[in-house]
This record gives structure tokens, sequence and C-alpha cells, in this order.
């Protein structure tokens, strides 16, 4: 399997197509070529949101999707142009979405769909197959630069991170999948809960008995002594580094570590200074502590958009951290999520 190459702005537009051959078809020379390809810079640009959806329950299972017309199951998706930021780029925060490029008269298309679509079903929700009829759908094929069908793209956390083009053999599809779930997996919590099979979507999970090492943890916390409480949790994932129990309640603990060194002024010094990262940076954590979360979110959503490189990287990563603290579907976590993909793509 070939690396996802980099996604270009300019981008094949309308081109007629050859007749399939071995087991790839290719694209001729355009007619016409495009500077106006929102979704090939906004892909290009994308960054890790990995912990947009970071503090979802351990037992929770992603939620089912609408399928399309030809759509055999719920994790087999018909994508448009339209529906391809909500139906893919959104998705992939949760778990991996496949992107299957593809067109009617494509006869190696024909032969690879079904088997993908067969393992999307047995993945049973680990990743979402995407499929994507080019000919129909124009500018998703220019956002990937389709040159030969078929072309298999993964998608997570809003980023291409692989993709191969051809019919391949079904092992080794099977083994392309596997690696990126096992690459995906300790970062996305939802491939867990798919792989588990933990019954249907809105049940609720088996109460689980009291573990003393959290009480510990807890206790400190409480007692104020957020270096003990760190360590009792850094504990816990070092034995368990999987333990999204314990890595969430971590970063509540940092966070209150933080914000308890933080002077409330840093806000007003933050409104007269706002090309100040560190001052913006420190009034979003005075806000989040002060139940002004959407404040804080808005802040750091406006930082990022006016800054680039390391800085919007810093202020990107503080505002995922933020996102951390709350459960995965506080509506204004969902709200400033949305707005962070429009600031970033």
């Amino acid at each position: 399997m070939t690396q996802c190459r980099a996604l270009c702005v300019a981008v094949e537009a309308h081109a007629d197509l050859d007749a399939c051959q071995d087991n790839s078809v290719s694209r001729p020379d355009p007619r016409t070529r495009t500077q106006t390809a929102p979704l090939s810079s906004a892909m290009a640009s994308a960054v890790d949101l990995s912990a947009l959806k970071a503090r979802s329950d351990a037992s929770a299972r992603p939620q089912p999707l609408a399928a399309g017309p030809s759509s055999g199951t719920s994790f087999v998706i018909d994508v448009t142009d339209q529906s391809f930021q909500a139906d893919v780029l959104e998705r992939s925060l949760d778990v991996p979405v496949i992107v299957d490029l593809w067109a009617t008269w494509c006869g190696p298309c024909k032969q690879l769909s079904p088997v993908l679509e067969r393992l999307a079903q047995a993945g049973n929700g680990a990743w979402i197959l995407a499929k994507v009829d080019v000919d129909a759908n124009p500018r998703i094929a220019q956002a990937f630069s389709v040159q030969s069908l078929p072309m298999v793209v993964a998608v997570a956390q809003g980023q291409p991170i692989d993709a191969f083009t051809g019919a391949q053999p079904e092992p080794q599809i099977r083994q392309w999948i596997t690696s990126l779930l096992d690459a995906m997996r300790e970062r996305m919590a939802a491939i867990h809960a798919a792989e588990a099979g933990g019954g249907a979507v809105g049940d609720e999970p088996a109460e689980e008995p009291e573990d003393p090492r959290f009480t510990a943890a807890e206790d400190a916390l409480q007692r104020g002594d957020y270096l003990a409480a760190e360590a009792a949790y850094e504990q816990i994932l070092t034995a368990e580094p999987a333990n999204e129990q314990a890595t969430a309640a971590l970063s509540q603990v940092r966070f209150l570590a933080r914000a308890a060194k933080v002077d409330p002024a840093a806000v007003a010094r933050a409104d007269t200074a706002p090309d100040d990262i560190d001052a913006q940076l420190a009034a979003a954590d005075v806000e989040v502590a002060g139940d002004r979360a959407e404040a804080a979110f808005a802040r750091l959503v406006a930082t990022v958009g006016r800054t680039s490189g390391a800085e919007r990287d810093r202020v990107r990563e503080h505002l995922v951290g933020l996102f951390e603290l709350f459960v995965a579907d506080d509506q204004r976590v969902a709200a400033a999520r949305r707005a962070l993909a429009r600031a970033l793509f």
C-alpha cells in the first residue's frame, strides 16, 4: 500500500475516462482545471483533531449511520459533494472513514466495492465505508486528485492517512484495514467500543465495581493535592495505558492544577491584547474554570483563525485539551468542534 500523497489545490475537474484496464483505471488529461477546490485545500490543511471526541464513554457505541440507497448496512454510506463534510470529515473524528472512489463504468470497482462492503459489515462500526461515485460528485474527486479508479483513501481525525489504488486481493485489504485500526485504536475510543460489540446503541453499560486505585486518586483530589492525584492516575495508566477513565481524570487534574495558578485578571489582559497567545490561553483557562466554557472555546477558535504555523498548533492543542474536560455529548463541545473545523479547513 502507498502512503496518501498531499492533496493538491489545483485538481482535475471534468474529464473523459478511459475504459477499464487491469485492476485500475486512469483518468486522461483534463479539459479544464479549477482553482476553486475548497475540499482539497481543506484536506491539505487538516490537522490532528484526535481529542475532539476523546472523552467518550468506554462502553459507548458509535452512532448508527443513515444508509444510502445502495448501502447494505448502517456502516456503509453513499456520500455526495454536499454531504462530504458531515459524512466523512466529521464522522472521521469518531472512527476511521474509508472512502471508496468508484464509477459505474469501472470493472475493477465492481470487484473491489463488494469486498469493502463485506469487511465494513464485519467491522461492526470500528470503521465506516463511504462510497463516492466520482462522476456524480466531481468535487470529491478533485479533493483527492483522483487519477485512477478504484481509489481507496482512509480518513481519520479530519485528514487522509493512507490510500491505495486498484482492486487488491481481499487478504491484502483486510491486512491494510487492520493496520489502520491498530494505528488509531488508542486515539479513537469508538474503535474499542465497536470491536467489543457491547450491545445495541442506547443500552445501559453494566455498573463496574469501585476501583480502590481511583478512590485513592479522588481522595487526593478532594484534598487539593493535585500532585498526588496526578501521580495516582499516572500509575493506573502505566498499568493500563488504554484506561479511558484514568485518561479523562488525568486531563481534569492537570487542568485544575494549571487553572489554580492563573491570575483571574488574565481575561482582561487577553481582551486588550488579542495577539498575545499566552494571554489568550490563560484567559481560556480562567473562563473554563469559571463555568464559561463557551466563551473560552470562542476565544481560542478565534485565535486559531488569526494565527498560523507553530502558534496555531499551540492554540489548537490547548483547545483540544479543554474539550477533553467535558463529556462527549456536551453540546458546547459539539458546537466548538464544528467551529474549530471551519477555522482549520
